[in-house]
C-alpha cells in the first residue's frame, strides 16, 4: 500500500501539526503534500520530514498574509498529482480534502471541523475582528465556497472526525458518517507533582477569539495568581489590563511547560474548541481544568472529577466556577489515568488499523 498524506498548511504549530507529527510516526515514508511550509515556524521534527508544497509557497508574503490568499488554495490541492498512491489521507479543517482523486485511489480523511469560515460565519468574523467590507465580501464568497466544499466532501470515501462534536458537525452538514479517533496526546511527557502551587494557569494562543480578557478581568477581581503561557497578537492588551497578580510568561520550552500544568492550581480553558489538547495535556498531569461548557471540553472533562465547567463566558460565571474548584478534593491519579484513551500511541494504532481495514476491504 502506498499512501500520501495531505495537510491544509504547515505554517504554525499547533493541534492539527502534533496529528502530523504523529501521522509521520505512523507512516514514515508517507510524504507530505501541503500549500505552504515555514519551516522557522514548525519544530524541528518538520526538517525530517518529506514535505512538498504547492506553487503557493513563492507567492510573495506568504507567511503573513496567507489567510488572504484563500480562494486560491482549493487550486493549490487541485494542482497535486496522485496518480502513483493507493490511499491519500488528507488532514483537513478547510482545504487538503478538495485534491483531485484518481480513480481507484481509496480517500480518507481526518476532519477537525468542516470548514470554519464557511459554515459557522458569524462565529469566525466575530473571532478575526475584520472590517465592515471585509465581512460583506467574505460572506459572498463564503456561499459560493459552500458549494465547493460539499463537492469536495463527496470525494471523501470515509470520514475520521476528531471527536462526537465534530461528528456530529460532518453529518449534519456534509450529510456523512464517520468514526471517532481523538488526537494524540504525548500524555508520557506529562507526571503528576507534590509540590502544588498556588497559581493558576492558562496556556493558549493569545489571540483575541481565545477570550483570555475575561480571563484576566476574573483575576484581577479575585486577586488570585495567574500565570499565561503563549504569545500572540493580543498579549499587549492584556498585559495592559492586567494587575501584578498575573504573569505573562510567553512562549516556554516543553520542560517549563510541563513543570507549569504540573505544579498549578487548575487550568483555565476559556474558549470553545473543537477539540482541545490543552486540557488533556493538563490532566496528563493530574491537574483538574475549569473549562467553558462547549465544544470538545464536554468530551474530555468529567465533571466533578477531573475539573468543572462554567456556562458562560463571563467574569461572573468563571469567578463562581474559580471559587467552586476550591472546595472539591480531586485524585490526581484518577484525572491522570482518565487521559491514557486521548495517549499518541493509541491514535496511531486506530489510525493504522482503520487504514488496513477500509483499503483490504
Amino acid at each position: 500500500m502506498k499512501l500520501a498524506i495531505v495537510h491544509d498548511y504547515l505554517n504554525q504549530y499547533g493541534g492539527a501539526e502534533k496529528v502530523i507529527e504523529a501521522l509521520n510516526e505512523a507512516f514514515p515514508t508517507a510524504p507530505i503534500y501541503t500549500s505552504i511550509y515555514v519551516p522557522a515556524d514548525m519544530p524541528e521534527s518538520f526538517k525530517k520530514m518529506d514535505i512538498r508544497t504547492s506553487f503557493m509557497q513563492k507567492l510573495p508574503f506568504i507567511k503573513k498574509r496567507f489567510k488572504e490568499y484563500f480562494l486560491l488554495y482549493p487550486f493549490a490541492f487541485k494542482s497535486f498529482n496522485f496518480n502513483d498512491y493507493d490511499v491519500i489521507l488528507s488532514s483537513s479543517s478547510a482545504y487538503a480534502k478538495g485534491i483531485k482523486i484518481p480513480k481507484n485511489v481509496l480517500h480518507i480523511c481526518y476532519c477537525y471541523t468542516p470548514t470554519r469560515f464557511i459554515w459557522r460565519f458569524e462565529q469566525y468574523v466575530e473571532n478575526e475582528k475584520l472590517s465592515n467590507i471585509k465581512k460583506k465580501i467574505l460572506f459572498y464568497l463564503t456561499r459560493i465556497l459552500k458549494n465547493w466544499d460539499i463537492k469536495t466532501a463527496e470525494n471523501v470515501n470515509f470520514f475520521i472526525s476528531t471527536c462526537e462534536n465534530i461528528r456530529d458537525r460532518i453529518k449534519n452538514i456534509y450529510k456523512k458518517e464517520s468514526e471517532v479517533i481523538y488526537p494524540p496526546v504525548e500524555t508520557c511527557k506529562f507526571s503528576i507533582s507534590k509540590n502544588i502551587d498556588k497559581y493558576f494557569l492558562v496556556v493558549s494562543r493569545l489571540n483575541a477569539y481565545k477570550k483570555i480578557d475575561f480571563v484576566v478581568e476574573t483575576f484581577n477581581n479575585l486577586k488570585l495568581p495567574l500565570r499565561i503561557i503563549g504569545d500572540g497578537p493580543h498579549r499587549k492588551y492584556l498585559e495592559n489590563i492586567a494587575e501584578s497578580n498575573i504573569e505573562f510568561l510567553g512562549k516556554v520550552n516543553e520542560k517549563v511547560l510541563a513543570e507549569n500544568y504540573a505544579n498549578c492550581q487548575a487550568i483555565i480553558f476559556p474558549g470553545e474548541e473543537d477539540f482541545g489538547i490543552v486540557p488533556v495535556e493538563a490532566m496528563a498531569c493530574g491537574r483538574p481544568v475549569i473549562a467553558y461548557g462547549a465544544g470538545g471540553a464536554l468530551e474530555t472533562v468529567i465533571n466533578e472529577k477531573t475539573g468543572i465547567f462554567f456556562k458562560e463566558q463571563s467574569v461572573s460565571s468563571l469567578k463562581e466556577a474559580v471559587n467552586h474548584i476550591t472546595t472539591i478534593s480531586f485524585d490526581s491519579d484518577y484525572i491522570k489515568k482518565h487521559t491514557e484513551k486521548f495517549n499518541k500511541e493509541r491514535f496511531k494504532e486506530k489510525i493504522i488499523k482503520f487504514i488496513n481495514k477500509k483499503y483490504k476491504g
